[in-house]
């Protein structure tokens, strides 16, 4: 009797984002040696990405910033908002304040230079795809000095959230889970969704690791006792 083979994983598909198609033939060469990546797609700009991502549905999608017409953070926002289940890297030259921010806050889950090494490009789409965020360690830096830097006002007016909402905000900056909020303010599981999920409406924010950034910004949490969630 012969043995069951076990069923290998689905590789992971990818689309490529960028405006040079040298670049974007040579991310698929190099993608190309790894068994767990498929690049399905390309796209020379942010528009054809956001119709490419909704046509074909990948796990990941690399996006340069600097495009023709619709430019990387515009086509971030929009696939994010569209297509949640894509997980996107940025890939770009650029690592200027004005940059990294809008495309993290626009939903981007991951952020590397293209001088970055092949293998960290590898390691950045397995991460993003189990959900976890991949930084640049230039990126990183900017990030944590944001982070660290003591806000300039206390946003205790101006922003539209209730007290119940801002309450289960600082707990996401602690990196406390739904059922740990429920269980902290003594509420029901569905009633923390309904709140986060307002949360990130109102705030125009697409994941829990941007809330958690948002509230260590203006000064809801302290970084001391933040966990960004994964």
């Amino acid at each position: 009797m012969s043995a069951v083979r076990p069923e290998r994983p689905r590789a992971i598909r990818i689309v490529v984002v960028d405006d040079q198609a040298i670049v974007r033939r040579g991310v698929r060469a190099l993608l190309a040696t790894e068994p767990d990546l498929d690049v399905v797609g390309e796209a020379g700009d942010g528009e054809a990405a956001v119709r490419l991502v909704e046509r074909l549905r990948p796990d990941v999608a690399l996006i340069d910033l600097v495009m023709p017409g619709v430019d990387g953070v515009e086509a971030i926002r929009c696939i994010a908002a569209q297509q949640p289940a894509t997980r996107i890297v940025v890939l770009t030259s650029f690592a200027s304040d004005e940059n990294v921010f809008p495309a993290i806050k626009a939903g981007a889950l991951g952020y590397l230079l293209k001088d970055s090494e092949p293998e960290d490009l590898v390691r950045a789409i397995r991460q993003v795809h189990r959900g976890e965020p991949s930084l640049h360690p230039e990126i990183a830096r900017k990030v944590l000095l944001e982070l660290n830097r003591p806000p300039e006002r206390q946003r205790q007016t101006g922003v539209p959230l209730t007290a119940r909402e801002l309450d289960v905000l600082r707990l996401i900056a602690r990196g406390l889970s739904n059922q740990e909020i429920a269980d902290q303010l003594v509420v029901g599981e569905t009633t923390v969704r309904t709140h986060v999920s307002s949360i990130l409406s109102k705030l125009q924010l697409a994941s829990r690791t941007q809330a958690a950034l948002f509230a260590l910004r203006e000064g809801y949490a302290a970084l001391d006792d933040a966990q960004l969630p994964g």
